[in-house]
């Protein structure tokens, strides 16, 4: 699958992700580490990739504003690391790139909401 990572996401994801085989690129990397989310959304829609980020605020930009890229939305901290990443690995194994692309899912210790974007 392919991730553009939000500037709040730990280092240890990125390589979590990279290590399941995941193409994995941050903003910083693409050189939006200050763009607005909105543009990011548009940027990772862009090139075919799922946002992945510690950020609320993609859910009033997917939901209410009506912009249709996947998001990923961690509810992690460092102390819920190991854990969270279990509940993430178990989202990337349950559900194809073309779902993910189309649903705004939130992983936090030890379960996972899955919505699917309007059409």
């Amino acid at each position: 699958m392919r991730f553009l990572l939000d500037q709040d996401v730990y280092e240890a994801t990125a390589r979590f992700l990279k290590e399941l085989g995941h193409e994995v690129v941050s903003v910083a990397k693409v050189g939006c580490s200050q763009a607005a989310d909105e543009e990011l959304l548009n940027i990772a829609q862009e090139q075919g990739r799922i946002v992945v980020t510690r950020d609320r605020d993609f859910g009033g930009l997917v939901f209410v504003r009506d912009i249709r890229t996947g998001v990923i939305y961690l509810r992690i901290l460092p102390s819920t690391l190991h854990v969270v990443h279990k509940e993430l690995e178990t989202v990337l194994t349950s559900y194809s790139e073309e779902e993910l692309k189309k649903a705004f899912v939130v992983v936090e210790p030890g379960r996972h909401r899955f919505r699917r974007l309007s059409q």
